[in-house]
């Protein structure tokens, strides 16, 4: 695994496979795609941002790297895409073998340039932020947001604007410039409001008349700076308004029957701010923060009715198609994505209710404008608080919030692209490029990112087109490579407009004797992402879709493409060291919460695989298969095999399962604990050995977004649960031998030992 971290740590990439298959043919044999897993704007420390603009190809726009072949004397560059030949312009003149502009040198493979016209232009436009409050909660729950907003806003650059919306029946839309008294415009719940009635309604017309013709965009089209302001305005300016606002915030006045939910219009709140941003900051990278206590039963994004007799749906009701709201909501939130992603704008969500609140819903406008989610039990959970302060935070652990991103990728004639999975919207740019087997965001060559930031990463998937199994002796040697190249156009957090250009080169192989090629250059880690955000995919788009045994065909199939055995020997079959875990991602996945929706609602299924989607290979990894470390008197921190073997009286073990970090005690750590020894003096060995799992998992918990759930537990308490359930089930309470102080669990799933000994049976027949 050691290189395809070196490469990660270069560009940014992993790929499954890092020597390419080289036909059609040849690459569904391979049964995982040919994808990357790419993080467009991770930071490198040793990355050089060049202050001029780059030059592209003549005929396909690629823009020179350090594979291009370059003629010094002649002054002419070669692009490996299309191979056109291109003439250096004048102040490319002094170039020479000793003296090579930056984007050549062979290590600057992904490189940045920085557009002179926006270093010299004005200052930076402002980051903007619309917060958009649900006020149909509990009184302690108002109490924790207003808390956790007021601290956010203390956070806020004094330059950021900001709005504010509330919502519960009806939607109030603030007028922070107002600030002798408040003030406030209000809007039906249940009646969805257009662009011009907004504006007609809010009196932006009335001091400068609207423009009989043209669309209304800004400052620049139609509107008044006055009028705009009234709504939008810089923290240092607002914060004293918006304080006093959020203090006298009530909670929703309309009584609510006993027998009925709250009256909460969700959809209409957020169409009225993606109207209200739309015109007055169009193309600016706006960010709607919306937070959200409860389900939406008002309007045309409602989930449910207000009845409570009829409970919200589940997996069981969308499966049958017995979910009456969920496609007309969907089908709103699709309008609403667009609407975003047109104007440039992000959704981001605090889902925070011990009940669905409609994330399954909301999941299409959150990802195609690259939002962030996060879902919580409470508005008082941690989670929540200090996710929320990680936006808004600068320094090490800043997320590197940057907006409007445009993302397009070139490659060798031979290679067609699906799609992407991941946060972005397709730009419909069709070419020659494009596929006609569309996977996730497909049928273009460039995309939309309205919001990005430094852990961003998309996933796309390939298709080889080369048809015909090629001649060796008639190629030459030097054209067994494939290129590809991403180009991230976006406005850093700074500011200011930047390009990020990826280059990256792969050797292919086909015909009898590749096998050995291609599992030497196989990332088992990125093969099993590539594989988990495809059957997630899968799973949401494919009616009937069988996950476990698409997963289990693909898996066999590998295995009896690339194992050691002789046929119908099950005892024979041995994996090379490149592929020998890759079976146990596989067992993981299919148990993992991706592919299991039992016991999860359609919104907690919907928050992971938003997540999923939009982090890297390492993070994504430990979602899959969670990391588990052991603590001992006698030994230091150790990796654990993440079974139930692990589990031992005088061990405390840490697990790390992303959306969850546990500190698990044996019973014996756990008696000793309790009877205060780690207090005394004499036990200073045990006060650091109950202290060193909890420096760890702050570690973990520091680095990572959203933020994940610390749980505290015994051996044999009732929250050991979220440990016992990600453990291979080695010894159950059916098996025979029984390790003294350890543990059994209590199911019926088959244990890893069980389901290699199958595979190995199927892959040799």
């Amino acid at each position: 695994m050691g290189e395809f971290v070196e490469l990660e740590a270069q560009d940014g990439v992993r790929m499954p496979w890092n020597v390419l298959p080289g036909t059609k043919q040849e690459s569904s044999n391979c049964v995982v795609p040919v994808s990357a897993i790419y993080t467009p704007i991770k930071p490198f420390p040793n990355m050089p941002v060049l202050p001029y603009s780059p030059l592209r190809c003549r005929a396909c726009r690629s823009i020179l790297n350090p594979f291009c072949t370059v003629d010094f004397s002649a002054k002419i560059w070669i692009c490996p895409f299309c191979f056109q030949r291109n003439q250096f312009p004048p102040h490319y003149a002094s170039i020479s073998d000793d003296n090579l502009p930056a984007e050549l040198f062979s290590q600057y493979t992904t490189i940045e340039f920085e557009d002179p016209q926006t270093i010299s232009s004005s200052a930076p436009s402002p980051m903007i932020f619309m917060f958009v409050v649900d006020t149909c909660m509990i009184e302690e729950e108002m109490a924790f947001l207003k808390s956790a907003l007021s601290q956010a806003i203390e956070l806020l650059h004094e330059n950021s604007l900001v709005g504010l919306i509330t919502f519960g029946t009806l939607v109030h839309v603030h007028e922070l410039g107002f600030g002798e008294i408040t003030k406030t415009y209000v809007f039906k719940g249940s009646k969805d409001v257009s662009k011009e009635q907004l504006l007609e309604q809010m009196g932006f017309f009335l001091k400068k008349p609207k423009p009989p013709t043209g669309v209304i965009a800004g400052a620049k089209d139609g509107l008044s700076a006055d009028s705009i302001s009234r709504f939008l305005l810089p923290a240092s300016q607002c914060e004293f308004t918006l304080n006093s606002v959020l203090e006298e915030l009530q909670k929703d006045p309309w009584p609510v029957p006993p027998d009925q939910r709250a009256s909460r219009c969700t959809s209409t709140a957020l169409s009225v701010a993606a109207c209200l941003l739309g015109a007055c900051v169009p193309g600016s990278g706006a960010r709607i923060l919306a937070f959200i206590g409860g389900p939406s039963t008002e309007g045309l994004g409602a989930i449910v009715s207000k009845n409570l007799s009829e409970p919200i749906r589940s997996h069981k009701d969308l499966d049958k198609d017995s979910a009456p709201y969920y496609h007309k909501a969907v089908k709103f939130y699709e309008g609403l994505a667009k609407q975003l992603v047109h104007q440039g704008h992000v959704l981001d969500l605090f889902a925070c209710a011990l009940d669905q609140v409609g994330v399954a819903e909301l999941k299409v406008a959150v990802e195609k404008t690259g939002g962030l989610v996060v879902l919580a039990e409470s508005f008082g959970h941690s989670v929540f608080k200090d996710s929320l302060r990680r936006i808004f935070q600068s320094g090490d652990h800043d997320l590197g919030l940057s907006s409007n991103g445009i993302f397009e990728v070139n490659c060798s004639k031979d290679i067609k692209v699906q799609g992407i999975i991941g946060p972005c919207a397709s730009l419909e740019k069709k070419g020659p490029l494009c596929s006609d087997t569309v996977v996730g965001q497909g049928n273009t060559s460039a995309w939309k990112m309205c919001g990005l930031d430094k852990a961003t990463t998309l996933c796309l998937i390939f298709e080889i087109a080369k048809k015909d199994s090629p001649d060796a002796t008639a190629q030459q040697p030097s054209s067994y490579q494939f290129y590809f190249q991403f180009l991230t156009y976006y406005q850093h957090s700074s500011g200011q407009m930047r390009l990020r250009v990826t280059t990256l080169s792969r050797r292919w192989v086909a015909g009898p004797g590749s096998s050995q090629d291609l599992i030497a250059g196989f990332d088992q880690e990125a093969a099993a992402v590539a594989m988990a955000r495809l059957v997630s995919f899968k799973m949401e788009n494919e009616a009937e879709f069988d996950p476990i045994r698409w997963l289990d065909k693909a898996l066999i199939h590998i295995c009896a493409r690339f194992g050691d055995y002789q046929k119908d020997s099950p005892s024979s079959f041995s994996l090379s060291s490149r592929l020998s875990i890759f079976p146990q991602f596989m067992f993981h996945l299919r148990r993992s919460q991706f592919v299991q929706v039992f016991n999860n609602s359609p919104d907690e299924t919907a928050y992971f695989r938003v997540i999923l989607n939009r982090e890297n290979v390492a993070n994504s990894a430990v979602m899959i298969q969670p990391s588990l470390i052991s603590y001992s008197f006698h030994s230091g921190p150790e990796p654990a095999l993440l079974d139930v073997a692990a589990i031992a009286a005088d061990r405390i073990l840490l697990l790390d399962s992303y959306f969850t970090v546990v500190i698990f005690h044996g019973a014996t750590i756990a008696q000793w604990r309790k009877a205060g020894y780690h207090n005394q003096p004499e036990h200073q060995a045990f006060a650091q050995l109950l202290q060193a799992p909890h420096d760890d998992a702050d570690e973990i918990i520091k680095e990572r977004f959203p933020v994940p759930r610390l749980v505290i537990c015994d051996q044999h308490g009732s929250q050991a649960r979220f440990l016992l359930a990600k453990l291979n089930p080695s010894a159950t309470y059916n098996s025979d031998s029984l390790l003294p102080g350890g543990d059994v669990l209590f199911t019926d799933d088959v244990s890893f030992e069980v389901f290699l000994d199958h595979l190995q049976r199927l892959a040799v027949q």
